[in-house]
């Protein structure tokens, strides 16, 4: 399904802020996926959606109509929307409940992810295309919150920015996007490992019962969310987040010990897009292609080593 802009709505989006013709991308994609999201204008034949103007770095919430068309989507219009009016409350200056509370820092963390993953997308776009055409189009509200059903929590803001932009990696060639060829996990995946952590933590707890305090075995904890897996197909280990620090760990299927790092999911995001944009720089892992596809040297199948090609920007 190809997604037009005419000249006039290009030139539109650019004036409204720097950030807004990326969101439009982004929108291109879930409705190249899923053409019918939108919702009646009072327009005939136009449909109506909106974008988060939170979730993009310099982008107003906006409401965006398009036609669709067989074989075709035509973006008519782009106008912002007007802010929401403050609302008054006896219970002003009162502690709201945590679900309501908005922190000081959730919009730097919105702009600093969407920033991220931004340059890692982009940089993929221009460079590696067979990875960029395997990224899934980003999730819907609907879906984030049948996770969070599943999951038996909420999902941290930053996270939620991230798999709005891409719901996972389906991989180029077995091989993820993230240093050392790991992928951003589908959330079908999520919920999968999080219900075989689950099921493995309650047989340590019996376990647990019989062993001393020093033998007790942790092989999960309910706050920790699987975020990315070794690779495309494989989710035999990989990083979770930990929702209480806000910190990544490395988790196992094999109940390996877990252990937290230090990176949070936005200096991990733009630890990586660093060393793809500035590769002699890079300390951790190196950049390369295979073809079309970005793959990392620490993470090369070594049948594939020959064909591998360093990138050096």
């Amino acid at each position: 399904m190809n997604v037009e802009f005419s000249p006039q709505v290009q030139a539109s989006a650019a004036r409204l802020g720097s950030g807004v013709p990326y969101a439009l991308k982004v929108l291109a994609r879930q409705l190249a996926d899923d053409p019918d999201v939108g919702e009646a204008s009072g327009l005939p034949g136009i449909l109506t959606v909106s974008i988060d103007g939170d979730v993009f770095e310099d982008c107003p919430a906006l409401s965006v109509g398009y036609v669709r068309e067989p074989g075709r989507i035509e973006i008519r219009y782009v106008n912002p929307l007007p802010a929401p009016p403050a609302v008054a409350s006896e219970h002003r200056g009162q502690e709201q409940p945590r679900e309501h509370r908005r922190p000081a820092d959730k919009a730097a963390a919105v702009r600093e992810i969407a920033g991220a993953w931004h340059r890692i997308s982009r940089w993929l776009e221009h460079n590696a295309p067979d990875s960029y055409g395997a990224l899934r189009t980003g999730a819907g509200s609907a879906d984030l919150a049948a996770l969070e059903e599943e999951l038996g929590m909420r999902i941290p803001v930053e996270l939620s920015v991230l798999w709005l932009l891409t719901a996972g990696d389906g991989g180029s060639g077995g091989y993820g996007c993230l240093p050392g060829n790991q992928a951003l996990m589908t959330l079908d995946a999520v919920a999968a490992a999080y219900r075989l952590k689950m099921d493995d933590q309650a047989t340590q707890d019996t376990l647990n019962a019989g062993r001393s305090d020093a033998d007790r075995i942790t092989a999960w904890k309910t706050t920790w969310i699987p975020v990315v897996a070794t690779g495309p197909a494989d989710s035999t280990e990989g990083l979770y987040l930990d929702t209480t620090t806000g910190r990544l760990g490395r988790w196992s299927r094999y109940n390996d010990a877990p252990h937290e790092e230090l990176d949070s999911l936005v200096t991990y995001l733009e630890a990586a897009a660093d060393m793809l944009e500035f590769p002699a720089l890079a300390a951790g892992d190196k950049p390369g292609l295979i073809g079309g596809a970005l793959v990392w040297l620490s993470g090369i199948d070594p049948a594939q080593a020959a064909r591998w090609r360093p990138w050096t920007g």
